[in-house]
């Protein structure tokens, strides 16, 4: 395992209220409402403040297609927290995005308005080829030197992007600019490629952990729901095809596989025996591909009570760790690796990185 801290992002501490100037990202997902607000400090960032709320928004998505009174009055209730926050510390550049429940929901635009309307906050809701983007541009200070292919995972409450680049043909020590680097383009399916980095291949899978526990919700049986989803999941993935020009498969030697989500950063934290979370140990380890198998069997011997009452899951992962954990061995099942690099990191730190490189603020402070 490495512990060794990636370069690129600091740890997530806080600093004086009184430093600036201050950034913020929101990311308002399926299950969760998670803002971070940091500043530019010596070529990377530093997290000033954090929120995070499990709204369980799109509880209802996959039955009713619509989200919920319920889910609805929850996200404007954090969103009240987030609004007060941004005022207080008066920033001077803000993304705030919302995902798959709002991009599927029947009524996500109604729900856009609302906020607006309530909280003073604007929300954009992102097309799948950004969220993708997001997720690869969070995770690129994790990409290491050697890689020649990477596969980033971003396992979310509604939906899954698995995003394939090409690394090959680029300097090992621009790989991580690279990556930081992609932006919408004309590239593949939306997504600019520089210094020399292929995006081969990427997907967006409208399923994740909470859209995936829905669907099977009427399956009693904890082995057999867990059977089913992975198997689902599966077959959602048939159009994704990362293969090199010519049609030749990936050279798996040289393949690095990245993963970001809550599903993945419990299953790593299980695996070293935390009984408290701690992103300090978790964010940057490599995990065996055998580690997540005997974490995911930990996991199906506990059942539904056991895994509620294990304080390394947490009661509010408890009811979702199954999909997610279905997800990621699906995953690892068909691009074999011997490592995983557990990412603590997604859309929020991509955000902060894209508004700040485009402000040029790296460069002043290099």
């Amino acid at each position: 395992m490495n512990k060794a801290r990636p370069k690129g992002l600091a740890p997530h501490h806080r600093l004086n209220a009184g430093e600036g100037p201050f950034y913020a990202a929101l990311d308002l997902g399926t299950n969760s409402c998670r803002m971070l607000i940091a500043t530019p400090k010596g070529g990377h960032f530093q997290i000033v403040d954090a929120f995070s709320k499990s709204v369980r928004l799109g509880l209802e998505l996959e039955r009713t297609g619509a989200l919920s009174n319920a889910g609805i009055t929850r996200t404007v209730q954090a969103l009240h927290v987030c609004a007060k926050k941004l005022r207080m510390k008066g920033v001077v550049a803000r993304r705030l995005v919302a995902t798959e429940a709002c991009r599927r929901a029947s009524n996500g635009e109604k729900f856009m308005n609302r906020i607006r309307s309530e909280t003073g906050l604007k929300l954009e809701i992102i097309r799948p080829s950004e969220e993708a983007r997001l997720a690869v541009v969070g995770c690129a200070p994790l990409v290491a030197p050697q890689a020649k292919q990477v596969l980033v995972i971003d396992i979310g409450g509604g939906s899954t992007e698995l995003v394939w680049i090409d690394l090959s043909e680029v300097n090992p020590a621009q790989k991580t600019k690279a990556m930081m680097e992609l932006s919408p383009g004309n590239g593949t399916k939306g997504i600019h490629m520089p210094l020399g980095a292929k995006v081969v291949d990427w997907i967006s899978v409208p399923l994740g952990v909470a859209t995936l526990l829905q669907r099977y919700s009427d399956v009693s049986d904890d082995s057999a729901r867990f059977a089913l989803m992975a198997c689902y999941f599966e077959d959602m993935l048939e159009s994704f095809s990362p293969y090199i020009e010519g049609g030749s498969p990936t050279n798996m030697n040289g393949l690095q596989v990245i993963g970001t989500s809550g599903t993945i950063t419990t299953v790593g934290a299980m695996h070293l025996g935390l009984k408290r979370y701690d992103r300090n140990l978790v964010d940057g380890m490599a995990m065996g591909a055998l580690d997540v198998n005997r974490v995911v069997d930990k996991f199906l011997k506990l059942g539904p009570v056991g895994r509620r009452e294990e304080p390394g899951i947490g009661r509010d992962r408890a009811q979702l760790i199954m999909s997610g954990s279905a997800i990621l061995q699906t995953i690892l099942r068909i691009w074999p690796t011997k490592h995983i690099r557990v990412a603590d990191r997604g859309l929020r730190e991509g955000m902060l990185y894209s508004m700040m490189n485009a402000d040029g603020v790296f460069e002043d402070q290099a």
